[in-house]
């Protein structure tokens, strides 16, 4: 086992729920092997023809992750195991929300405009559902249709890919949405909690909503207070100067100040650190691929090996 591999333990819980054949009934290469080596890449952002030896030929790799991101396979395996979590009473639903912006390469670009061919199968098992744990601002698997498309865009940062994440209170990402970087962070928020769906290991519907929503100031909108109280979540985030002026100015037309819990208010770090602990892997702090579906499978790895190591 090389540094950075999976560990026993670690692939026993995984082993369960990787699909069983391969395309046109045949047998896939042994997927820990393979799994090892997309975990190698994520981690050091290498390119895929300079993987070592021995995970086997390069192209087996590569393919395999493409095929797990358009087919909701990483999705399910995170689904799997945030599941598992949660009914061992592991999640801490105090969820904070944030986003950052990824600086794309220069070979992110250049994608070609038409929708590339999908997988021929798939390879999540029967009768198993992709899980909702992340999106791109597409809506398809397939991208396609220039920058915008593929989630990339000028921000100050430069040419970035901006990912918006909801975090548990022990610093895991529970859900998150692929933007292009010049989008702001406060319209993404529905779109990001809408994404939390944690299913349940026996009987009964997914859990999609958290104890508490926190935020900073750039989710303050009216729009997203509306959301919140309409779907029963309690939620701190802090007013900005120019609302409290405004309201204050408007007299009794202004209604009441928003309630505001400094001290609650201080674990919101969380999301930090799960941004922290995400862009530890080389291949999501900087964006190589050109295809957003299949940078979205790689932040679904690295967060599936957040939870699994957590």
């Amino acid at each position: 086992m090389g540094r950075g591999d999976l560990t026993n333990a670690e692939w026993d819980r995984l082993e369960s729920f990787l699909p069983r054949g391969g395309a046109r009934g045949g047998r896939w290469s042994d997927h820990r092997r393979v799994i090892n080596g997309v975990l190698y890449r994520v981690r050091t952002g290498v390119q895929w023809r300079d993987l070592p030896e021995r995970f086997g030929p390069w192209e087996t790799v590569y393919k395999r992750h493409r095929r797990w991101s358009v087919d909701g396979t990483w999705q399910m395996l995170l689904s799997r195991i945030q599941a598992a979590e949660d009914a061992a009473g592991g999640i801490d639903w105090d969820v904070s929300v944030d986003s950052t912006a990824v600086r794309a390469h220069q070979h992110a670009a250049g994608a070609r405009k038409a929708p590339p061919a999908g997988p021929s199968s798939k390879g999540g098992r029967a009768g198993d559902e992709p899980g909702r744990s992340g999106t791109a601002e597409t809506g398809r698997a397939a991208g396609g249709g220039g920058q915008i498309g593929e989630c990339l865009g000028r921000s100050r940062g430069g040419f970035t890919t901006k990912i918006h994440l909801a975090a548990d209170g022990r610093c895991r990402p529970l859900a998150f949405v692929l933007t292009p970087g010049h989008y702001g962070d406060g319209p993404q928020l529905e779109r990001v909690l809408e994404q939390v769906s944690v299913r349940r290991t026996g009987v009964g519907r997914p859990r999609t909503r958290p104890d508490r929503v926190l935020a900073d100031k750039a989710y303050t909108s009216r729009r997203n207070r509306r959301y919140l109280r309409r779907r029963g979540i309690p939620h701190t985030i802090p007013e900005r100067l120019d609302q409290q002026r405004h309201r204050k100015n408007r007299g009794s037309r202004g209604g009441r100040p928003t309630g505001f819990d400094s001290e609650r208010y201080k674990k919101r770090n969380t999301v930090e650190r799960t941004i922290n602990r995400l862009k530890g892997f080389r291949a999501v702090a900087t964006r190589y691929e050109k295809r957003a579906y299949i940078y979205l499978g790689t932040v679904t790895l690295a967060t599936l090996v957040i939870w699994l190591r957590t």
